[in-house]
């Protein structure tokens, strides 16, 4: 098969994710890692004893959104907002959200769950994932705080993306892959363990085929470690 990055994909039928891997070589590439994601999560007792896991270092700043790869992305308009891991810095390049969760904890969906990529100097990918409940009323939507201001019509928006997260940020860390053709690895996957509330009115600018379900199937854990830190309250 000839590699080919315009291949059409999608999450049903013959070019569902069962398929992805026959679709073309660099999709067959990517899937032989064998670390793939997403995977189940479970509350564990046991806390890393690793000090100093991921920090964030996020400012206001510009995104528009932009519909591809069967999904909404929020696209920066500079690289300024960043993760440190491990000593190395990591620059936004993309936010975008899953219908329903694509990880679990304790068994269990939740409705939507964002992705927040990240990459280094090396082109190596971090990804930190968000989830959140769904609520008709009540719950976070937009003017969360006196940053933000939200263009849909221009697709132009101010945000400080650290509104998304909770404010308690424990959460797991392992190693596994893209959850989007063509789900090479590896990615360290950081997740966050505290399911927020949003107002389901934020889905409403992007009704139509990019709110409909986009969630990989679970991936085998092939022995891997999944380790969890829990953040003080002090």
């Amino acid at each position: 098969m000839k590699k080919n990055m315009d291949v059409e994909w999608g999450y049903s039928g013959e070019r569902g994710p069962e398929h992805w891997a026959s679709l073309c070589d660099w999709f067959a590439k990517g899937a032989e890692f064998s670390l793939q994601s997403p995977i189940p999560l479970v509350t564990c007792q046991e806390v890393s004893d690793v000090k100093e896991t991921i920090s964030f270092h996020y400012q206001c700043q510009k995104f528009t959104d932009k519909e591809f790869k069967n999904t909404i992305h929020l696209v920066p308009f500079d690289q300024i907002s960043y993760v440190k891991y491990q000593g190395e810095e990591f620059y936004l390049t993309d936010i975008h959200f899953h219908l329903p969760s694509e990880h679990i904890i304790n068994g269990k969906h939740e409705d939507i769950e964002f992705h927040f990529v990240h990459t280094n100097q090396r082109q190596e990918n971090l990804v930190v994932g968000v989830m959140y409940e769904l609520r008709h009323e009540d719950g976070w939507f937009y003017d969360r705080n006196h940053e933000e201001r939200w263009d849909l019509a221009a697709h132009e928006h101010w945000m400080n993306p650290i509104v998304f997260f909770p404010e308690k940020k424990s959460h797991y860390h392992y190693v596994g892959s893209l959850t989007t053709p063509p789900t090479a690895g590896p990615i360290q996957w950081f997740v966050m363990d505290q399911v927020g509330q949003l107002n389901q009115d934020f889905l409403t600018p992007f009704k139509g085929q990019y709110a409909q379900p986009n969630n990989r199937p679970l991936q085998a854990l092939n022995d891997r470690k999944i380790d969890y830190f829990e953040e003080s309250n002090t």
